[in-house]
């Protein structure tokens, strides 16, 4: 079995989409459809920046969603459509366009207010986030609850063994430097975000987004998402939105994702969008997985060919 996987921010760059928008229809129609709905020049912005505005969160959420629909709507021109959808924080809204669970235009404008609210949902520097490399979940939230000291501190991605993220307060987040070391970790990297998401830090987001979720027309997927938050199987509209609403402020648990994925039976990965980092994740994930991605010409005949062994 085969299942797309949409990345997240992060996977932002300059010119993304713009080799396939110049090759194909549909691409381009995606891209024109997001600046209509937007009322602004998105696809200008993702095809030739300026870079510190495509970082802005509000900017980068529907950029990287769009991108992503485009390379899905083609590969759906195609026939290449799979069994399962999952997505990485913001990449879930855009398994949710191509389940058919949200419109593509409702998408891209509510993610863009979603990118607007974590932002301003803590003031720039008084959150952080940072890689831990090298501990298992349970010794992070260990490390977590000791660096804590009355700030907020928990793990925000559960990306892989080994690799996570926490995400709380800046002064919890240096502490926890130093407890995560003691404890054994290999490295701790802060990370360059504009704010601590995935965690409580982020309930102001959540409030303000809850509501204009709730209030979109939404179907039933019509194949099932696999949500951040629970690792279970979206299969209706309503439980899909609950999701959505409440991985604002939750863990992003890609690992259990991926592993829920392969106990369905899936054995190859597709990363449609810019980037290539939830191919890596999974590739540490399930070690005997096939993963790709797909983000050009080539990438797109490398998925061709797995759609073609049927």
């Amino acid at each position: 079995m085969i299942a797309f996987i949409f990345p997240g921010q992060g996977s932002q760059r300059v010119g993304m989409g713009q080799a396939l928008a110049d090759e194909h229809p549909i691409v381009r129609d995606t891209f024109a459809e997001a600046d209509e709905a937007l009322d602004a020049p998105l696809s200008r912005l993702c095809f030739e920046g300026p870079e510190d505005q495509l970082l802005l969160t509000e900017n980068t959420q529907p950029a990287i969603l769009t991108a992503s629909v485009a390379v899905f709507r083609l590969l759906e021109q195609l026939g290449c459509v799979p069994q399962f959808f999952a997505g990485h924080s913001l990449g879930e809204y855009s398994a949710h366009v191509a389940a058919g669970t949200l419109s593509f235009a409702d998408a891209v404008r509510i993610v863009r207010r979603r990118g607007r609210y974590m932002q301003e949902a803590v003031p720039v520097g008084a959150g952080a986030m940072a890689a831990v490399l090298g501990l298992e979940r349970d010794v992070v939230e260990r490390v977590c609850a000791e660096a804590a000291e009355g700030d907020v501190l928990s793990p925000a991605n559960l990306n892989a063994p080994g690799q996570i993220v926490i995400a709380g307060t800046k002064a919890a987040v240096d502490r926890a430097v130093s407890v995560a070391k003691a404890h054994g970790a290999k490295r701790v990297l802060p990370l360059a975000v504009s704010a601590p998401f995935h965690c409580a830090l982020m309930k102001p987001a959540e409030a303000r987004l809850a509501p204009e979720l709730r209030a979109l027309p939404v179907r039933d997927p019509r194949r099932p998402v696999v949500a951040n938050v629970d690792a279970e199987l979206k299969r209706d509209g309503a439980s899909a939105i609950d999701a959505l609403v409440r991985q604002v402020s939750g863990a992003v648990r890609w690992e259990d994702v991926v592993r829920r994925l392969a106990s369905e039976g899936v054995r190859t990965y597709v990363e449609v969008g810019p980037g290539a980092v939830l191919t890596g994740l999974v590739r540490k994930i399930e070690r005997d997985a096939e993963a790709l991605n797909i983000e050009d010409a080539r990438g797109l005949d490398g998925v061709r060919a797995v759609f073609a062994r049927g």
